[in-house]
Formats: C-alpha cells, sequence, structure tokens
C-alpha cells in the first residue's frame, strides 16, 4: 500500500472522466485519472456519439449547444480513429403534427443561432431515399455531428497525460470521501479535490446521488457504405427519452464512417442485468423498420448493452457534493454524454479554480437535490494550493 498527493483525482475513464482531466490539467493542476478498465470504456464505449442540440429546457440546450461549439474546436485535433463528421441530424416528422413540431423547434434553433432547415417530403426523400416514402418532412440541423466515443475519450486522456496527469488503468477506486481515494489495491490518492465521474454507478461511489442506471441497446450492421447519410431521429424520440419510468424503444441511426450502421435506441429502468434483451432488440429493430424497411434485409454483426446515468429532472450533477467539501460530481448526463463531456469539464474546471462559467451553472449544480449548502466555487478553488509531490 502507498499514499500520494495529487491537486485533483478523477473516478473514471469514460469520455467525461477524460474530459475533466484534461481540463483541469490544463490549469497546471496534478491530477490522476483512474480507470478500472481501459480509457473510454464502459458506458463510454456502449454510446452512439452524437454531438447533438437538445431543446428539452433551456439548461439542456445551454449544455449541449455549448459542448457542440467545443467539439467543434477539438475537431481538428482529433485523430482519424475519433471519426468525427458533421454530418448533420435529421429529425423525421411522421405526419403533419409532427411536422408541426419541427417547425416550432426549428424557430427556437433559430431564435438562439443555431442554423436549422425545414425539409419537405421530397427534399427528404432525396436526402435519404433508404427511408419510406410519405414521410411529411424533416428538420436539418447541420452543425450537429457524431464521434467514434472510445477514441476521443483516449485522445483525452493522452491529453491529459502530455500535461503530467498519472493515468491508473486497471484500478477501482473503492472509496472516494474526506480528500482521500482508497484504490482496490490499498493505494490511497490523497487531493482536495475528489471527482465522482464513474456514470451510472455514481451512487457506489457517493451514496445519496441522484442517479439511476438506464438500460439501453445498440446494433451495428456490416458496411453499407453511403446507405445513410445523416445522423436520422424520429421526432417521437424525444418523448421515449423524456420518460423517466416506461420502456421505450425509438427510431434512431447513425452513419459510421466505416460504412456501418448504428441502429438504436431503447430505454429500461429497472434492468441492471447487461445482457441482451431479445424482445427489446426486437421492438427496436420493429421500429427502426418501419422507417427504412430495407434494414430488414441488412446483416447485424454486433448487439451490446450500456447504462446511461439518468437523474430525476435529466440534467446532470456538475459541481461539489454538499456533504464532502472535497468531493465533486460529474455524472448523470443520461444519453448526452459524449455531447456534453466537454462543456462538463469545462464548467467543473471554472469552478474549482474559481473562475466564471461559460453558461450558467445554476441548473446543474448537485445541490439542486439536498437541503444542505454547498460550498461556493470561490470558496472550493481555494482548497487546491499546489500540494507536495509524492511519487507512486
Amino acid at each position: 500500500m502507498s499514499r500520494a498527493r495529487f491537486d485533483a483525482v478523477v473516478a473514471g475513464g469514460g469520455i467525461v472522466g477524460a474530459a475533466c482531466a484534461a481540463a483541469l490539467a490544463r490549469l497546471g493542476m496534478k491530477v490522476a485519472l483512474v480507470e478500472r478498465d481501459v480509457m473510454g470504456s464502459g458506458a463510454t464505449a456502449a454510446g452512439m456519439g452524437h454531438i447533438v442540440v437538445m431543446d428539452d429546457s433551456p439548461a439542456q440546450f445551454a449544455l449541449t449547444r455549448y459542448s457542440q461549439q467545443l467539439w467543434r474546436e477539438l475537431a481538428a485535433a482529433l485523430s482519424l480513429r475519433a471519426e468525427y463528421e458533421a454530418c448533420g441530424t435529421l429529425w423525421i416528422a411522421a405526419d403533419e403534427e409532427e411536422m408541426a413540431g419541427a417547425a416550432r423547434k426549428q424557430g427556437y434553433y433559430r431564435d438562439r443561432g443555431v442554423p436549422a432547415q425545414l425539409l419537405s417530403t421530397i427534399q427528404l426523400a432525396a436526402g435519404e431515399p433508404n427511408l419510406r416514402a410519405g414521410l411529411a418532412g424533416a428538420l436539418l440541423v447541420p452543425e450537429d455531428a457524431v464521434v467514434y466515443p472510445p477514441a476521443a475519450a483516449l485522445h483525452l486522456a493522452r491529453d491529459a497525460h502530455a500535461r503530467s496527469a498519472t493515468l491508473c488503468m486497471g484500478r477501482i477506486v473503492r472509496q472516494m470521501a474526506a480528500g482521500e481515494a482508497v484504490l482496490d489495491n490499498g493505494d490511497v490518492l490523497c487531493a482536495s479535490v475528489l471527482i465522482n465521474a464513474i456514470g451510472a454507478s455514481a451512487p457506489e461511489l457517493t451514496p445519496g446521488v441522484p442517479v439511476r442506471k438506464r438500460k439501453g441497446h445498440l446494433v451495428i450492421t456490416d458496411r453499407q457504405p453511403g446507405w445513410v447519410r445523416h445522423q436520422l431521429v424520429e421526432l417521437g424520440y424525444l418523448k421515449s427519452a423524456h420518460s423517466v419510468t416506461a420502456d421505450s424503444v425509438a427510431f434512431n441511426v447513425q452513419p459510421r464512417k466505416t460504412g456501418q450502421i448504428l441502429i438504436g435506441s431503447s430505454r429500461q429502468f429497472g434492468n441492471e442485468s447487461a445482457s441482451v434483451d431479445p424482445a427489446m432488440v426486437s421492438a427496436m429493430l420493429t421500429r427502426a423498420a418501419e422507417y427504412m424497411p430495407a434494414l430488414k434485409a441488412l446483416p447485424a454483426i454486433r448487439v451490446w448493452t450500456g447504462f446511461r446515468a439518468a437523474t430525476p429532472d435529466k440534467l446532470p450533477l456538475i459541481g461539489p457534493w454538499p456533504a464532502d467539501s472535497t468531493l465533486w460530481l460529474a455524472t448523470g448526463h443520461e444519453g448526452l454524454g459524449i455531447t456534453t463531456s466537454l462543456c462538463t469539464a469545462a464548467l467543473l474546471a471554472a469552478q474549482i479554480s474559481g473562475a466564471t462559467t461559460p453558461i450558467p451553472i445554476e441548473p446543474y449544480l448537485p445541490a439542486r437535490f439536498s437541503t444542505t449548502a454547498a460550498p461556493s466555487s470561490r470558496n472550493a478553488a481555494a482548497v487546491h494550493e499546489p500540494l507536495a509531490k509524492e511519487s507512486l
């Protein structure tokens, strides 16, 4: 057993934790990033990688829009393995009622500076010829993008490491509180800033965190270059994603640079088994075929599951945990962890350093679920003065 001292310890080497480690390392902090498997595994490896602006609430819009802008800035630095592509999202309207919803969505985006274009039935068919005939149209959001999440997370972890962060792979944080992170091998990492970024498992490390596991399935096909050109999502997906109780499926298809097609999506509460649920997969594929009938003939080569970290109000937890002045949260992103990872890191780094956050932080603070007063960001910044260097 050994003890080592850092300015910050991040538990979780998924894309959120890696982004946080990189952001803190850029501040000159001595950071340790601990991941039980390899960087970019877990929910990050299971995710679609859709970088999307969402408008369920002003807070969700602000977080996703700023994140999207950060991704656009990062894109040039990513390797080809990250497969970043600004393919845009087509929100598909099945009927005139949904088309009216698409028009309202366009107006919301237009008023906030997000490019968006309504497509007619004919324009939609020309842009995505494998969609079924007779759809009412779509809303095109051209600045949305896709990325291969594990490679993006690895890029962020390497960026942190290049700035002298310590990467602890194959280690599990068993306890994290009061300025100490205790690993499964008995080593203790001491820091005045501890960050819980282990996603849906966050309550196991910090009891009382209001996060629930929400299971999802994905299917990927063999290579079919050009078969899908945009991220395709039914407008009814919004109802599916925003339900906090019912199991659901929705049409959600993504083109990969490999030519493969990634098919989603499903959502389940109360099922914490990582095994594939054939009935849920069948329902998901049936829904997809309602929009793209020829999908039924494409060979699927793999099916897998993952767990989203869901909060009661569908907003993440980004900031200090009221019960422990050394503990910070970066979790609860549900299906938007890939999109919002960069903004989450920026918000956390700003709070810890005492800087002004790039967007208002209040909607995401963990204290909204607690009657205990949270430490202020300015006070928290004072606790991470550079500490004595010790090696693991």
